[in-house]
């Protein structure tokens, strides 16, 4: 079996900085509020389990997508 395209070499990637302390705080931070949102929620507004859930599921996913388009912005500026 022989290869009619050429092959690409790979190019040496710059790997990735560490994670900074600050965005590690501001990821604990968000995991502690998002669990306070649940215990508000199920605790006195006593909506309900599966209502508290899904509420901070949805808060939980919002916040995921502000954090990805900040990630995407901050990765085009270099």
């Amino acid at each position: 079996m022989t290869v009619d395209q050429d092959v690409m070499t790979e190019t040496p990637r710059r790997p990735d900085p560490p994670v900074s302390a600050g965005t590690m705080v501001a990821y604990v931070a968000g995991g502690v509020l998002l669990f306070g949102w649940f215990l508000f929620g199920l605790l006195v507004q006593r909506q309900g389990l599966v209502d508290s859930v899904g509420e901070t599921a949805g808060t939980a996913f919002g916040l995921l997508l502000v954090v990805a388009v900040v990630g995407t912005f901050r990765r085009d500026r270099r």
